[in-house]
């Protein structure tokens, strides 16, 4: 599932773990009638491929939407969501490169 924006925010890399597991996150701010900040995490070996872009950069982001379940400690079940990118592609003056059509939102 693609999504189209400005990048707002690009976070340092996390490690968690003794496992060595690693994220990044970004925001991008989508170009429609209410904006929306939305929030991508990349994992493992996708965080160093957004070290070529920059605050600002117009991108198309394909993601995945992940789901997990979490018990806590008095026995409760909390479910959790989040958008993982695995490719991102820059569009320097808002318009998707020669060839590719613009991407729904």
């Amino acid at each position: 599932m693609p999504l189209n924006g400005k990048l707002i925010m690009i976070g340092n890399t996390q490690s968690f773990g003794n496992n060595g597991f690693t994220k990044r996150e970004v925001v991008i701010e989508t170009k429609e009638e209410y904006p929306q900040k939305i929030l991508i995490e990349f994992i493992k070996d996708k965080c160093e491929i957004l070290d070529k872009f920059s605050l600002g950069d117009q991108v198309s982001i394909d993601i995945n939407l992940r789901g997990r379940e979490w018990v806590n400690k008095d026995g409760e079940t909390k479910y959790f969501n989040s958008l993982q990118g695995w490719r991102i592609v820059k569009h320097g003056d808002g318009t998707p490169p020669k060839g590719e059509e613009p991407l729904p939102f």
